[in-house]
Formats: C-alpha cells, structure tokens, sequence
C-alpha cells in the first residue's frame, strides 16, 4: 500500500517477537534463580552453559557449523541502509539505528540462548519440539505451543514483509538503470514498485516448489537457509568492495562524512578474509555445499548477465551517437559524430554540448 504501512506493519510484527524474546529471557533466568528442575531432571543453573562438554562440545569444527544457520539469521541487516532512502533524518536515523544493532544480538540472541541452555542443556534440547515452548511449559503455561506458534507465524510475517520490501526496491533501483525490464520501474498512485513487488511475491512461491521437490521440510530448510546465507555473503561483499572503491576514489569525502565505519579499510578487509573463509565452511558439509554450488552457479549467471546488459546499453549508445536523424519541425537535429581516428575522440557536427569533441 504505502512505505508508511510496510513500517507500521513490521513494527507491530516486530513488538511481538521482541515481547516473546523477553518474556523468555525472563523466565529462564527466573528459572535458575529458583532452581527448577528441567524436563530431564536437570536442576536450571548457569553451569549448564559448561558442564555438558564445556564450550565446544563438538570441537571446532561443530563450532563452525552453526556458521551457515548464524548467517541466514543475519539477512536483510543490509537494509538498514537500504530504508535511508526513504527516511525523513538519514544523519540521525542510520546511526541510531546501526548502533543499536550489537545491543539486539546480545539481547535478542546470546541472552535468548544463554537462558535456554541454562534450563535445558544442549544435549537434552529435543529437535522434535521447540525450545521455546518446553521452557514456557516449564511454568506450567497450558498454551505455551499455541502461543509460541503464533509468534513463529508472526516472525516468518515480519521476515517476508521486510523481504519483499528490500527486493521490490533492489528491483525498482536496478530497472531505473536499466539493468531489468523498464516494466518495473512503474510507480503506483501511492509511489510504490507495483509490478516489482508483486513479482516479489510470486517469487514466494518458489518455497512450495522446494518443499514439493526436496525429501523433507527439514532438507529444503537447509538448501533455502544455504543458498541464502551464499548469496548474501555475496550482497555483503559487494558492499564492502564498494566501500573500499569509494575510500580509494573519494578520500576527502570520506574524511567529511559524519557516521565513518570503525577502522576503515582495516575493517573492510577483515569482513572480507572472514566472508571467504565463510565459504570455506560452507564447502565442508554435506548439507550445506549443494546449497553453495547452486549459488555460485547463479552469481555466475548473473555477472554474465550484468556483463551482457552493458555491453547491450553500450552498443545502443553508440549507435545513438553515430546515426544521423533527418531535421524535423520542432525537433533538434541529431550531431552527426565521425571517428579522428582514435578510441577516445570524436569529431561532431553540430557539436555536442558545445564542443567539437
């Protein structure tokens, strides 16, 4: 409808994860405060953080496994610069809203688990139900499962709301360059990328086809959470590749900008190494690495793709600058351009915009 309902819409979807989040952290640690006895007949204590195979229990490598999942939690953080664009205060909004950023994922995800592995160790988590709703029925909550599903149905809301927000835009940006269809840089009446967010929306489905194709829920799980974690490790590097192109091209205004990344290129670099060494991980288990290839397949597609367009939009140019059009009433006659004999010189009658070359 309009950018103000997508925000009005994803604050209330918003609200209710983060009371759910707290709620949970408050009873868990409420828990180990009185000492509960978990489902397993383990007493809630913060040695359960520990004493169940210390810290990595699997070793390293299982430390690194739960990289690819970690990842897929952290997509569409880019869009906190995405939404400036439409923002009222950019100089005061980004900041707020980027420096609030490690304050949520020490709440909203080491506090989370650091209360549920207090309660229910690790190696006593059942796959089969959701942490959450075995610690809400530790409190003898009779609806913890209806309760806890509603706030999952409400969090995958919220995550394709904000994700069919981002990609309508990515699509309206890239067909305003014209690298896709002009069709989708239409607006509606409420200045909206129509035809770009219904095709967002279509590209929901592709979830049903998955599930349809793969063995299990579980299996097509892991193929979406891994091809997404691939391609915007790849958003993500672009990103910084782009930063660093602007640090070596425009230094003085860098120096001039207000909100600076912490250490520069030195931390550009940083996210770099651990992007490829991201990829690595991802390459090392069995369940993730069909995920990767098939990225990498379509990030080849797709920079092929983007090297064709322009390649496209140059021979187009070209051929605007060497034809000759007929003088019309009202109309300015086209410069008719010659080669001096160099790739970089042309020779032009009128001249163009005032200049023989």
């Amino acid at each position: 409808m309009t950018v103000k309902a997508f925000g009005e819409t994803e604050f209330w979807f918003a609200l209710i994860k983060i009371v759910a989040i707290i709620a949970l952290v408050i009873v868990g640690f409420a828990m180990v405060a009185m000492g509960t006895i978990g489902t397993a007949g383990t007493t809630a204590s913060v040695s359960n953080l520990w004493s169940h195979g210390g810290f990595f229990p699997q070793g390293f490598t299982g430390f690194l496994g739960g990289f690819q999942i970690a990842l897929f939690a952290f997509i569409g953080i880019e869009m906190v610069g995405t939404t400036v664009a439409e923002t009222d205060d950019p100089e005061r909004t980004l900041p707020k809203a980027v420096n609030s950023i490690p304050v949520r994922i020490m709440l909203f995800y080491v506090t989370a688990l650091a209360a549920i592995m207090m309660v229910t160790p690790w190696d006593q988590v059942s796959p089969d139900s959701s942490p959450f709703v075995t610690m809400f029925s530790l409190t003898g909550l009779g609806a913890a499962a209806t309760i806890v599903n509603l706030v999952v149905l409400s969090s995958a809301a919220s995550s394709a709301n904000s994700g069919i927000y981002s990609t309508s835009r990515m699509l309206y940006g890239l067909a305003r360059q014209e690298q896709a269809p002009r069709v989708f840089a239409r607006l509606s009446t409420h200045h909206v990328p129509l035809n770009a967010l219904f095709l967002s929306c279509v590209c929901l489905l592709s979830a049903i086809v998955i599930m349809g194709l793969g063995g299990s829920i579980s299996s097509a799980f892991t193929l979406v959470t891994s091809v997404s974690a691939t391609l915007f490790m790849g958003v993500w590097v672009v990103i910084v590749v782009s930063y660093l192109v602007y640090l070596r091209k425009s230094p003085e205004l860098h120096a001039k900008a207000r909100f600076r990344a912490p250490g520069g290129a030195l931390s550009a670099w940083i996210v770099l190494v651990f992007m490829g060494a991201m990829g690595v991980v991802l390459a090392m288990w069995d369940d993730t690495r069909p995920g990767l290839i098939y990225s990498i397949i379509w990030i080849v597609f797709i920079v092929a793709a983007a090297f064709a367009n322009r390649h496209f939009l140059l021979r187009r140019a070209e051929r605007g600058v060497l034809g000759t059009a007929a003088p019309a009433r009202g109309r300015i006659q086209a410069p008719t351009c010659t080669s001096s004999g160099t790739n970089t010189e042309w020779l032009c009658s009128p001249p163009c915009h005032g200049s023989s070359t």
